[in-house]
């Protein structure tokens, strides 16, 4: 088993690295502040090849592999969570439910302009009466000859203001419980398709995330995405790539924090001396370090298992998103520790993953959910 990168991903890594210091990095604190979606950021991410890591590249696509998509989301992160916030988003969810389980035709129609960079991706699954319990949604839709008419809403959508294609869950069957849930494309312009109210958030400030709401939204019959009943199934499978995305970039966010702490520390002189000379700080900084690469490796295990076409890695990618995480929580926290009152004030970095870090624990499945499904997993279901 080999564990080094290989010249292809050192040149991706340095590549992705390069472009978030010289694009990215001057604009973190400003976007921040105004709660601004980087559109103007769209065009370049998808210059680099960003808003279709995955997808072939007939499709307009990079064509990369999932490990691939980890260095990619990793380096983002390590310079702003909300801009890899944004491109985990897109390629993991909206992007890759309709790579998975489109049509040809809704592939050549929606897929081609989200993976060229062209629309950026929504995609909608979380109510106020469903969060972990999914299959509790409200939202339905009901046949009405040659079309489906949506009526409900989805809280917390990443893209739900600047998406240009929604893939949304709806109920089409309530008798058949979570087997009655289908999954339908909606265009932004669609009548009785608008976002509703914009989330003023902790962190993550320049990742749009709003309320989405249906209103007799008449979407055409060829717009189901996948089988009728069978997108409450879709969306968990598309969640466990996803959680290897969340993963990656929670390793990168813990990267960051870990690579401002110790800067800070060789810079900060106490009693004569750096702060990286004493003892306490050195364990904190020598435990973060350890963690964030046992979280890769985790974060690029579960990936390398996707990429050698195992069809299910949803322990492996439980296991990832839930351990990379929890230690960037910590690495966010030792973080601003380590700065002391400097890690209190948003002139230094340190403020910002501490804020940012948080919903890598929350999103795409809590921690509690992580759990949940690995239990489940090595149980064998008897949980």
């Amino acid at each position: 088993m080999d564990f080094r990168p290989t010249e292809q991903h050192e040149i991706l890594r340095r590549t992705v690295r390069e472009f978030a210091e010289g694009e990215i990095r001057p604009n973190v604190l400003a976007w921040d502040e105004a709660q601004h979606f980087p559109d103007e950021l769209v065009p370049r991410l998808a210059e680099q090849g960003l808003m279709g890591i995955q997808i072939p590249e007939a499709y307009g696509g990079a064509g990369m592999s999932a490990v691939e998509y980890c260095i990619c989301v990793e380096e983002l992160a390590r310079v702003d969570p909300s801009v890899a916030l944004t491109v985990a988003a897109h390629n993991g969810l909206c992007t890759a439910h309709i790579h998975l389980f489109g049509d040809e035709a809704q592939k050549q129609r929606f897929l081609v302009p989200l993976a060229r960079g062209a629309h950026v991706g929504a995609w909608g699954l979380t109510e106020a009466a469903a969060g972990s319990d999914a299959g509790g949604m409200e939202t339905r839709a009901v046949r009405d000859g040659e079309a489906w008419v949506l009526n409900g809403s989805k809280l917390f959508t990443t893209h739900g203001r600047v998406g240009h294609v929604m893939v949304a869950m709806a109920v089409t069957d309530r008798a058949a419980g979570r087997k009655g849930i289908s999954a339908f494309i909606v265009e932004r312009g669609t009548p009785g398709f608008a976002a509703g109210k914009k989330e003023n958030k902790l962190g993550m400030r320049a990742s749009d995330t709003s309320e989405v709401i249906f209103a007799d939204c008449r979407v055409p019959a060829d717009h189901l995405l996948g089988r009728e009943g069978a997108g409450f199934v879709n969306a968990m499978q598309v969640l466990d790539a996803g959680r290897i995305g969340i993963a990656a970039l929670s390793v990168g966010l813990a990267q960051g924090a870990h690579e401002a702490a110790l800067r800070y520390a060789k810079q900060r002189r106490q009693f004569g001396a750096s702060i990286a000379s004493f003892q306490a700080i050195q364990w904190k900084l020598a435990d973060d370090a350890t963690a964030i690469e046992a979280a890769r490796l985790l974060t690029y295990r579960a990936a390398s298992l996707k990429d050698q076409g195992v069809a299910k890695t949803t322990r492996e990618s439980a296991m990832a998103k839930l351990f990379a995480s929890e230690i960037a929580v910590r690495a966010a926290e030792n973080g601003v520790q380590i700065h002391g009152g400097y890690g209190f004030v948003k002139d230094y970095p340190a403020e910002k993953f501490f804020r940012d870090v948080k919903l890598t624990t929350i999103g795409e499945g809590t921690s509690e959910i992580q759990r949940l499904v690995i239990a489940r997993e090595i149980l064998g279901g008897t949980s």
